[in-house]
């Protein structure tokens, strides 16, 4: 045992020897190689001053810029120790390839003055940032963007202001910056059909400042700042709390409250319904704004906002005034989780519980080639090499392209739902069919929001671990009787499903407003059943977000859900599947199903819920077949 634990401490101090040295070799290859101008503060248009690094070749050449803006502390000394942020690798990164790197954040984090707010507010401090690279005297002039979610999200905004020298974009994971776009209100996925999502209320939880905190002065010398920065990196750290026991809380506009945490954004954002006009007033993209970049996107199916971002992307194709704007957008979609497309590294890319083969992709090469085309004018075969889209199909296993998305042989097919009322968990008799039922059988489930159906898997991100992301087994699930299952046959020969999923319900219930929810899944032949996305609808909202329209006892309605997306193909021997039920928690706030405001409700009452099908009211959902 003596020898054991000796082996053991021999080997933590070697490990973390080696880590040290790993990192301290990657800082003194940036010295070696870069120019580092640290905590140089950028003043905006009313005075306010923004914190940046700087990391520029040791070169009398001008250098175009790859800038990335984050909430996110990026100090590289911690506890009076040097340490290699992802910031330093990405600047190492850079620099190795003849771009200066210029990391800022955003007004009122850590050191950047100011007061802050989602997405670094206002949206002019992003072209005010530009103006400065611009005029630096090592700079050539031109702007690339990059950065993953909180990095990706502020930049659709400034892309509508077109400054002239914001010469491309690599957005990814970037949903959280899209207001409204066509019939989507998800409003920087708070919403999704007009339901909160709730990972802000653990995303918030953390990353929220406090009005009350230690501050530096304003006005403060770069060199105070390089000093202080060596001891106190003004990033505290929240009590650790158990986020699962969190959201149980009621109502939920109390949530963070509950738990000692900063309230004030999310105060004034869980009031607003989906069309309030406070949405357009900060820094979300939404499609009456034009948009002037060329843009590498990037989103991932198990992404929480996978949809938005594919029509997004449309949207920009379609609309954008410049035609060569339009015809400069180019889209990958990764099977990752959110902002994994580059840690995918192994043969096995595991998603949850389910392998989908090799799905590892030349990201960063690919990303240079754009950023060497735009910014450096290396006439590099860039267009004539890279497909318009790049997405991966699940079940075949491959990487595919398209000029088009979806595919334009993609065909919706429509799959109606069908039962003899009795279609109550997997063990009931539901029924998916190319056929629409004549006769009317209503399924009728009960929905206590005090009990509602767990969340399992998903396409999630940010809750602290409360929801694991990805595709899981949901055979358990589906033992409820609160969850309707629909089933298809088994196939007798492969189906790819690729492009967006569209669904329609008819319902009925006995209180005034309820949540409707829909969620895709590949049943293989043992019987596991994987899901492939998912998504919800607030009955209040079904004749849109500019009105509240509320249900009467016995009447049927119609629902048209939101869009999924996906591709996966479902092979031979596999059966594809829908659940139906009213609750998918915490991933999405519970319906009271009261009629009130549900976000300042503690009590719900219990919801009877009927999903109609028959040749007047046919509730089904149509899948995108890749005709060959």
């Amino acid at each position: 045992m003596h020898h054991f634990l000796i082996s053991i401490i021999t080997s933590y101090f070697l490990f973390n020897s080696f880590s040290v040295i790993a990192q301290n070799e990657v800082l003194q290859e940036l010295e070696e190689i870069a120019i580092i101008d640290q905590k140089v503060m950028i003043p905006m248009r009313d005075g306010v001053r923004l914190a940046a690094d700087v990391y520029r070749p040791k070169t009398d050449k001008k250098v175009p810029i790859i800038f990335s803006r984050t909430p996110y502390n990026f100090n590289n000394w911690v506890d009076g120790k040097q340490i290699t942020t992802m910031r330093v690798k990405k600047a190492l990164e850079a620099v190795k390839k003849g771009y200066a790197y210029v990391v800022q954040n955003e007004r009122g984090r850590y050191f950047s003055e100011g007061e802050w707010d989602i997405l670094g507010v206002p949206v002019t401090d992003g072209y005010d940032t530009f103006t400065w690279m611009k005029n630096q005297p090592w700079s050539n002039g031109k702007i690339g963007t990059y950065g993953c979610s909180s990095s990706a999200e502020w930049q659709l905004a400034v892309a509508a202001l077109d400054h002239p020298s914001h010469a491309a974009m690599v957005p990814q994971g970037y949903g959280a910056g899209i207001g409204r776009v066509g019939n989507l209100y998800e409003q920087g996925n708070w919403y999704r059909g007009g339901v909160e999502q709730m990972l802000f209320m653990a995303w918030l939880y953390r990353v929220e400042h406090d009005k009350f905190k230690p501050r530096i002065p304003a006005g403060a010398t770069q060199e105070d700042l390089i000093r202080i920065s060596r001891f106190y990196d003004l990033d505290p750290e929240n009590p650790p709390i158990d986020m699962a026991e969190a959201f149980k809380h009621l109502p939920i506009q109390d949530i963070i409250k509950n738990v000692h945490g900063k309230t004030e954004i999310f105060d004034k954002m869980i009031t607003r319904k989906p069309n309030d006009p406070d949405w357009y007033e900060g820094g979300l993209y939404h499609d009456d704004m034009d948009f002037g970049v060329p843009s590498f996107w990037f989103a991932s199916w198990y992404d929480l906002s996978i949809t938005p971002n594919l029509v997004l992307f449309n949207h920009v194709r379609n609309n954008a005034k410049d035609t060569s704007i339009r015809d400069n957008q180019y889209l990958v979609i990764s099977p990752n989780l959110h902002c994994e497309f580059t840690r995918g590294t192994s043969q096995n890319t595991i998603i949850g519980e389910l392998s989908v083969g090799d799905a590892r992709l030349n990201y960063d090469e690919q990303i240079y080639a754009w950023f060497d085309f735009w910014l450096k004018g290396e006439q590099n075969n860039f267009k004539e090499k890279t497909p318009r889209v790049q997405y991966y199909t699940m079940g075949r296993n491959i990487w595919q392209a398209s000029e088009t998305w979806p595919p334009e042989n993609a065909k919706p097919i429509t799959y109606y739902l069908n039962s003899n009322g009795h279609a109550n968990s997997a063990f009931g008799d539901g029924k998916l069919t190319t056929t629409k039922p004549k006769t009317d059988h209503p399924d009728q489930y009960t929905y206590d929001p005090m009990l509602p159906v767990p969340s399992l898997g998903g396409n999630i991100c940010c809750t602290d671990n409360v929801i694991k992301g990805g595709a899981y087994n949901q055979q358990q699930m589906e033992t409820r009787n609160d969850i309707l299952v629909y089933t298809t046959d088994v196939l007798d020969k492969g189906i790819e499903v690729t492009g967006f999923i569209t669904s329609t319900l008819y319902v009925s219930s006995d209180v005034k407003d309820t949540d409707f929810t829909i969620k895709l899944i590949d049943v293989h032949p043992d019987g596991s059943a994987y899901n492939l996305d998912e998504t919800i609808q607030r009955a209040r909202y079904r004749e849109g977000y500019d009105k509240e329209v509320f249900m009467k006892k016995g009447e049927v309605y119609k629902i048209d859900l939101t869009p999924m997306a996906t591709s996966n193909y479902f092979k031979k021997g596999h059966r594809i599947r829908v659940e139906i039920s009213s609750s998918n928690f915490p991933r999405f706030a519970r319906n009271l199903n009261t009629g009130g405001n549900n976000y300042d409700e503690k009590e719900g009452i219990v919801a009877h819920n009927n999903i109609h099908h028959s040749s007047k009211h046919a509730s089904h959902i149509s899948l995108p077949i890749i005709l060959k």
